[in-house]
Order: C-alpha cells, then structure tokens, then sequence
C-alpha cells in the first residue's frame, strides 16, 4: 500500500512526536506531585533514562506510548499499512529495548512499573497502575 501522505508532510508529522515531556507524562508527573511524592525526571545514569525515578522508593516509572512500544491488546498498538516490515521491525527493536532496560534496572535492586499512554486518561486509572507505590509509601 502506498502512503496517502508526502514524504515531506510525514517527516513534518514524525518530527512532532516528542520523547520527553508528552502529555501522559505530564499527567502521571501531575497526578504524583498531588499525592505529595517527589522525584526526578529522566535520569540518565540509570538504564533506559527513565520518565520518572522516586530515588526514595527505589521505584522507577516507564510512561509508554502504546503505540511505539505495543502494548499488548491496545487497539492503540496498531501496524502502519504501508512499509509493514519495516515498522514491525522496529517496534519488536523497542520491545526488546524495553526488556533489557528493565532486566537492568531490576538487577540493580530497582522496581519498575510502567504506565501506558491509555490507562492515562483518568486520574483513578493512573491510581489503579500505581497501586504497588502507594504500598511501599504506607510501610514508611
């Protein structure tokens, strides 16, 4: 299939996806801060440069893109119809990306949780994900 648009008028469209500071980011930052946690953002000492590290916590938070990282069942997570090995190529690259990232994290006595783009979109979803945070928060 060929694609409906030029390829100047995708390269405008692909450079506007941005990999830091998108809007569920923001949300899940938001959402934290509320709940009084502080942390840092994206910090490149740690494998994967992780959206959100709470130092405090030993927790580190993924804000995925259902898109770009294929969150299973998502029917955000779907494969472009023109160009099909090459997009399937590179998403299986950032799903693998993904797993070593977190392998390493955890090895180094990090817990990991990730937040996809969909669950996002209201406050008791974020809430819902985060759920294993608030547990370690009650102990302290």
């Amino acid at each position: 299939m060929v694609d409906q648009l030029s390829k100047e008028r995708r390269s405008w469209n692909m450079s506007r996806i941005r990999s830091k500071d998108t809007t569920p980011e923001k949300c899940v930052r938001s959402f934290l801060h509320r709940k009084g946690y502080r942390f840092r953002l994206n910090v490149k000492t740690l494998p994967g440069s992780p959206d959100i590290v709470l130092p405090k916590y030993k927790t580190v938070v993924f804000v995925h893109g259902c898109y770009w990282h294929r969150h299973p069942g998502c029917k955000y997570a779907y494969t472009p119809k023109s160009r099909i090995d090459f997009w399937e190529n590179k998403f299986q690259q950032n799903i693998e990306r993904d797993k070593v990232k977190k392998q390493k994290l955890v090895n180094d006595g990090w817990r990991v949780l990730t937040v996809w783009e969909c669950e996002t979109k209201t406050v008791e979803q974020i809430a819902l994900v985060l759920k294993p945070l608030f547990k370690s928060k009650e102990r302290l």
